[in-house]
């Protein structure tokens, strides 16, 4: 399966997820003005990847310097997809990085990982 890759621009992040090394990435800012078509494609590899069963495990990791409420919610979406697959049996880990300096950052965190039971959700401070 070929990598997902997406370049950052001034309001997407920039993406690489590796199904070769189970080791998935986004970096950066995430405010698109359309969340829908930003998060699709990679929704959609996503679901293709956990579809075939990956062996080892599954690595996130998440540095969202900046991320509007669409991009929350997508990234609700993408916990879900997680969730789903790790209650299925797939070892998923997210670790959730953010600036020690950004409460809010660190709040959101919190409330993802609430939510997604299934998965080892890491807060990481930096």
């Amino acid at each position: 399966m070929q990598p997902f890759v997406s370049a950052p621009t001034r309001s997407t992040p920039e993406v690489h997820f590796d199904a070769a090394s189970h080791r998935h990435r986004m970096k950066g800012e995430c405010y698109p003005e359309n969340a829908a078509a930003f998060f699709g494609p990679l929704f959609t590899w996503v679901k293709a990847y956990l579809a075939a069963k990956p062996a080892g495990p599954v690595v996130f990791d998440l540095e969202l310097v900046y991320f509007n409420s669409s991009s929350s919610k997508a990234l609700l979406d993408l916990f879900e997809i997680l969730e789903r697959a790790a209650a299925s049996g797939t070892n998923i880990t997210v670790n959730w990085r953010y600036d020690k300096d950004n409460d809010i950052a660190c709040e959101c965190g919190e409330e993802f990982a609430e939510d997604a039971k299934a998965l080892t959700f890491t807060l990481l401070a930096l």
